[in-house]
């Protein structure tokens, strides 16, 4: 975890950040609230820059800014939540908000609303999706979807031409092929997403299911399960797809995804990502939709990209509130962090950044307006151990990936294991 140490500073926004970061903390500040985020280093760059902006307007308040990548930070979270050390306000995913209300880690927002928490002009569905029995425990900080990021001048060079909004799986496969055959195998069609189960639950959305059902179980089946993968072997035996060797390093940053690198023109993302990614990827990217199954349900959906949530160990949540509400209404802060967070839940917000959003964030809002007809509804959020499921689905698929497993014994392995895993957390 990164507390403004200057050695992760530097190997991840730069020096000159870096200073900037440092030096934005008070001499003496009343007092102290921690924020804590899961980041890369476009994210923390801004996130850093709105403290900075905050303490200058807010010298009684002093913000401690805490930050690590995505595969990490829910362990470190639930560390702190059993040593009840939770910083003040966490970034917080709607596949864990229900269990960490379930777990009493984290305070409703309610009492706030309207008072010192001003969101009366946001949208409603972002609202709602962060809402658990009646009650706001998390506030939309950005809402996304999935998004296929695609190397533009590679795709252009092999002569793709698909509607990437209503194309399927069989374009996808194809792409790959036309791409890795044109590069003589120097870029391979797309990363190998047999381990990323955010993709396999759109697949199972086109099958006609739900990954987990109403009642909180399992409801994706064996089929599911060894179909996907099975597509993925198919890619992996045409040699064009990324190699094992990548595919099975688990959680990578954005920096080191095929996209980024430049040895596979496709991967799999969140919509909010797409300006960290064109950060540190040497060619002009593109969006395109999770590829449809022919006849098949949606399978996207667009939910919140992530929330900010209120600790139960908060020890000044007015100051705490404050800092959050200026997250979403302080014009000064809300041009800091402009999209890369997801699309604002706020109109006025995306009103006032509508005239300087750059390149990539255009392609952001073109894509979010494009996939409004070809989406589902939001899924519940996933039950308590959904974590755990997903650790297994790339435990037991990397035993696919490597020739270990057949791919229908593992995909029967892996839905017992998520259905006691399941059952064992309630």
């Amino acid at each position: 975890m990164m507390e403004l140490t200057r050695r992760r500073l530097l190997g991840a926004v730069g020096a000159g950040v870096a200073a900037s970061a440092l030096s934005a903390v008070p001499a003496k500040a009343a007092t102290r609230i921690r924020h804590y985020w899961w980041g890369n280093p476009e994210r923390d760059k801004r996130t850093f820059a709105v403290i900075e902006t905050f303490q200058k307007a807010n010298a009684g308040i002093e913000v401690s800014g805490e930050t690590i990548g995505w595969g990490d930070y829910w362990t470190k979270m639930a560390t702190q939540t059993a040593g009840r050390n939770m910083a003040d306000l966490v970034q917080m995913d709607y596949r864990y908000l229900f269990e960490y209300v379930r777990r009493g880690a984290l305070k409703p927002l309610d009492e706030y609303v309207g008072k010192s928490l001003m969101i009366k002009d946001f949208d409603q569905g972002p609202i709602a999706g962060g809402m658990v029995d009646g009650k706001l425990y998390a506030l939309n900080i950005g809402s996304n979807s999935q998004v296929i990021v695609h190397n533009t001048r590679v795709f252009k060079e092999a002569g793709v031409d698909v509607d990437l909004i209503n194309w399927t799986w069989d374009d996808f496969a194809r792409a790959c092929e036309q791409i890795t055959a044109k590069s003589d195998g120097k870029v391979k069609g797309s990363d190998d997403l047999s381990l990323m189960i955010e993709t396999f639950e759109s697949w199972v959305r086109q099958n006609g299911r739900e990954f987990y059902g109403a009642d909180g179980k399992v409801a994706a089946t064996v089929d599911d399960v060894a179909s996907y993968w099975q597509m993925w072997a198919n890619l992996r035996k045409k040699d064009v797809v990324r190699s094992k060797d990548k595919t099975v390093i688990l959680d990578p940053p954005i920096a080191e995804s095929g996209v980024a690198v430049g040895d596979t023109a496709m991967s799999h993302y969140w919509s909010n990502q797409l300006v960290g990614i064109q950060a540190v990827a040497k060619d002009k990217i593109g969006a395109a939709m999770v590829p449809h199954k022919k006849g098949g349900k949606p399978g996207q959906f667009i939910k919140p990209s992530m929330f900010m949530s209120l600790s139960r160990d908060t020890k000044d949540p007015e100051s705490a509130i404050k800092y959050m509400n200026a997250w979403v209404t302080d014009p000064a802060i809300t041009k800091i962090l402009g999209l890369e967070r997801g699309i604002p839940a706020s109109k006025a917000v995306r009103d006032a950044l509508a005239p300087g959003l750059n390149e990539t964030e255009k392609l952001s809002v073109a894509y979010f307006d494009a996939i409004q007809s070809k989406v589902g509804a939001l899924p519940l959020p996933a039950p308590k151990g959904a974590g755990e499921v997903r650790d297994a689905f790339m435990r037991i698929g990397t035993s696919v990936v490597l020739d270990r497993a057949k791919v229908k014994d593992a995909a029967e392995q892996f839905i017992a294991d998520a259905s006691d895993i399941v059952e064992r957390a309630q």
